[in-house]
């Protein structure tokens, strides 16, 4: 008989106190990430922010407060929350290529510690709000046109991407800048992308950042910081080599600025919190048709879209069974009214409907990017550590999703 542990809880535990689809993060894993960034990182001068937008609760806000990270919101949600969680205003700061009106007045209130500007129109807005009696920080957010080789969907740099400003327009913003009052330019921002897993291209950004960097300051701005984005690449099974190397990477950095007078910062999401996610799933059914197996689970696209949005692969592991046959290939794919196929798995032939299965590495992008497609509930986020474990987001319920209905 299978019951897998994760956190050392069995998972029948976990599915009968919180139900299924449940998400449990590995609190040891998430610290094991920090260090790991500290240790490469941090102890070279190098400031790391953890990219929110790949998950953030208030209970994570917490855990991170207590940690030296800083946190990189990108909406007036996710600044709440770090705010309801204790994350301190001077280790925060806000990013977003279209930020509404009541977030340029959160930058400007002071917050967050500084705002990334990404465009032209955004930068006259925040003036305004801001006024010369309490000018705010700002870094500016470049597309330095180097991407890294990633899908699509997480490119974020080159000429098909709608993020930062182009080399050709840097020296016009720089000069408006210098001409307004209202802002105070600290720092130059990029980003190539997610998942990446070479060193060059951010050296190749940064050489740029530096440049950039340099012309700003010949204005008389107060650069210092240099930001060439996050995007480090997470393995795909627990047992698999990371595929960057964090300290070589931090070497190749602190080259990069040697004899200049700016510091650094990096910006990882994924690399912190995807090992540290498991998402549990109960099988409801298993099906053959045209000559291929089906497992559906109580799951799918709805709380992990990933597979289905850029063939994203999470590992799969049976968790609870009495199955002794021996693995045959199957498709793993979840209820909504879609195709939504969760991943091409081998599982064996005996399990059946009832048993729990899991997709490991979901930590990242996954509850954060959920939905109520089908009107179904966003599953239930669970924290565990030894043992242990608590509810920090409850699951939704049918009545959840029309709580904003109006009729």
């Amino acid at each position: 008989m299978i019951d897998t542990t994760i956190a050392g809880i069995p998972a029948s535990e976990l599915a009968r106190d919180y139900g299924t689809p449940l998400v449990v993060y590995d609190l040891d894993e998430i610290d094991l990430a920090v260090d790991a960034f500290a240790g490469a990182f941090i102890e070279r001068g190098i400031t790391v922010g953890y990219a929110a937008k790949a998950f953030l609760c208030t209970a994570l806000a917490e855990v991170l407060a207590a940690t030296p990270l800083w946190l990189d919101v990108c909406s007036l949600g996710e600044l709440r929350t770090a705010e309801r969680g204790g994350f301190p205003a001077r280790r925060i700061y806000f990013h977003g290529c279209g930020k509404t009106d009541e977030e340029l007045a959160a930058i400007a209130a002071g917050r967050v510690a500084f705002g990334v500007v990404d465009n032209v129109e955004e930068l006259a807005r925040l003036a305004a709000i801001a006024g010369p009696a309490n000018p705010a920080s700002i870094a500016l957010r470049i597309n330095t046109g180097i991407e890294a080789h990633t899908h699509e969907y997480i490119r974020t740099a080159g000429d098909r991407t709608k993020f930062g400003v182009s080399l050709a327009e840097v020296p016009g913003m720089l000069a408006r800048i210098a001409a307004e009052p209202a802002l105070r330019l600290i720092g130059v921002h990029a980003h190539i992308g997610s998942q990446i897993a070479e060193i060059e291209p951010y050296r190749e950004s940064l050489a740029l950042l530096v440049r950039e960097a340099d012309a700003a300051r010949a204005l008389g701005l107060p650069v210092e910081l240099l930001i060439p984005g996050g995007g480090m690449g997470v393995e795909e099974s627990p047992g698999d080599a990371p595929p960057l190397d964090y300290a070589a990477l931090a070497q190749a950095m602190t080259a990069a600025i040697e004899g200049t007078p700016f510091r650094l910062a990096i910006e990882p999401g994924r690399a912190v919190v995807a090992r540290a996610g498991i998402s549990l799933y109960r099988v409801m059914a298993i099906k053959v048709q045209g000559g291929r197996r089906f497992a559906i689970v109580d799951g799918g696209m709805a709380d992990n879209p990933r597979p289905a949005l850029y063939g994203a692969v999470h590992a799969f592991e049976v968790m609870t069974s009495a199955a002794s046959a021996a693995p045959v290939d199957a498709v793993l794919c979840g209820r909504s009214c879609e195709n939504d196929v969760l991943g091409s798995v081998a599982i064996p032939a005996d399990v059946r409907a009832g048993d729990l299965v899991a997709l490991r590495t979901t930590g990242a992008y996954t509850y954060s990017m959920a939905s109520n497609y089908n009107r179904f509930g966003k599953p239930a986020v669970v924290f565990a550590r030894d043992g242990s474990h608590r509810l920090v987001i409850r699951r939704e319920t049918a009545d959840d999703t029309i709580r904003n209905d109006i009729g």
